[in-house]
């Protein structure tokens, strides 16, 4: 007998099995918040794009060349808004891009944005995995 038993015996006190389950359950509760959370952490990095802006050049005050970077899921179409600014940070164009599924991993491309006014810079705003029922 342990020293804890000896105690509870000479004290009256009992050990409550409704305290067992409580801790037990906010373990199994705790472990599995932990598990749905690796889960999305997970399933979110398996459908990242990651893109940069290789370059750009202004052709003339209706267009920019945009040329940029993607790094895709494999076998996943993507889409991409890129966008040409001026001086002052004011969307002159802008438009969406989608990208054709491919097996390989990263590609390099150069889109044209048409623009209302001069523009002084372009830039790949956003990228994202299209769903399969888009394609």
């Amino acid at each position: 007998m342990t020293t804890q038993d000896m105690l509870d015996e000479r004290y009256g006190r009992r050990r409550s099995p409704a305290r067992r389950w409580l801790i037990g359950g906010a373990a199994v509760l705790a472990v599995a918040v932990v598990a749905a959370f690796g889960w999305l952490t997970v399933q979110g990095s398996l459908d990242a794009v990651d893109v940069d802006t290789t370059s750009f050049a202004i052709v003339d005050e209706h267009a920019v060349e945009l040329g940029f970077q993607i790094t895709a899921p494999p076998g996943r179409a993507v889409a991409c808004a890129i966008e040409a600014q001026d001086e002052d940070h004011g969307v002159v164009g802008w438009r969406v891009v989608e990208i054709e599924a491919s097996d390989t991993h990263a590609r390099a491309f150069r889109e044209l944005i048409p623009t209302t006014a001069e523009a002084t810079t372009g830039f790949v705003n956003s990228c994202w995995v299209l769903s399969s029922s888009a394609t």
